[in-house]
């Protein structure tokens, strides 16, 4: 652990680490969700759950900043950081509010493959939260999210090609094209997390 002149609010820890642990609930309500489809009934109120406990969060992670004296790290650092994963959950309501609205007929594979890979991405950003504090061993975590990122994009292309390959109804290509957009925004989000904090660590090494 670094040695500190000044003691500093570590409550922040806490409350990022709560703020990832929304995101990896947040994460496996909607992959249920997706694994309904095409039901949608409870899966859209439970992901709207986790998106207000994520604001809650934030609230008190900015209050915080707002009213403590000294912070862990820089202030625009931890703004960002609360902004970023509140962020996510937003866009993961996004999609499961775009999959209530819809209501498509049919699974999209690749959606399911998006969801499952949020669920990942979700799960090393816990760990990833985990050390932040000491900042020791988040390289690998760092470098998982990234990669999964990468595996998502690769999805996403997927998924393109095949609503854009003749085989769908036209009106279900429309509904298809926003939700798995919706979702690679959502695992494009977790990933500037993980550069918020990796660009922390890079001030603190």
């Amino acid at each position: 652990m670094r040695f500190r002149l000044v003691p500093t609010d570590d409550r922040f820890f806490e409350l990022f680490g709560s703020a990832a642990a929304n995101v990896a609930e947040c994460a496996r309500r909607l992959s249920a969700l997706v694994s309904m489809l095409p039901e949608t009934d409870g899966g859209h109120a439970a992901v709207m759950e986790c998106e207000r406990r994520g604001d809650q969060l934030t609230r008190e992670i900015l209050h915080r900043l707002n009213s403590t004296f000294v912070a862990p790290f820089d202030r625009e650092d931890i703004h960002a950081l609360a902004e970023e994963l509140d962020d996510v959950v937003d866009d993961m309501l996004s999609v499961a509010a775009l999959l209530d609205l819809v209501h498509p007929r049919e699974v999209l594979p690749e959606l399911a493959e998006q969801a499952g890979i949020l669920v990942q991405m979700g799960d090393e950003l816990v760990r990833m939260m985990e050390r932040l504090q000491d900042m020791n061993g988040l390289e690998p975590h760092l470098d998982a999210i990234d990669q999964l990122e990468t595996d998502g994009d690769l999805v996403y292309r997927r998924a393109v090609a095949r609503l854009f390959d003749g085989g769908l109804d036209p009106i279900e290509v429309v509904k298809w094209k926003d939700v798995i957009a919706a979702m690679e925004d959502a695992l494009n989000t977790i990933e500037d997390v993980s550069d918020v904090i990796e660009s922390i660590v890079l001030k603190h090494a």
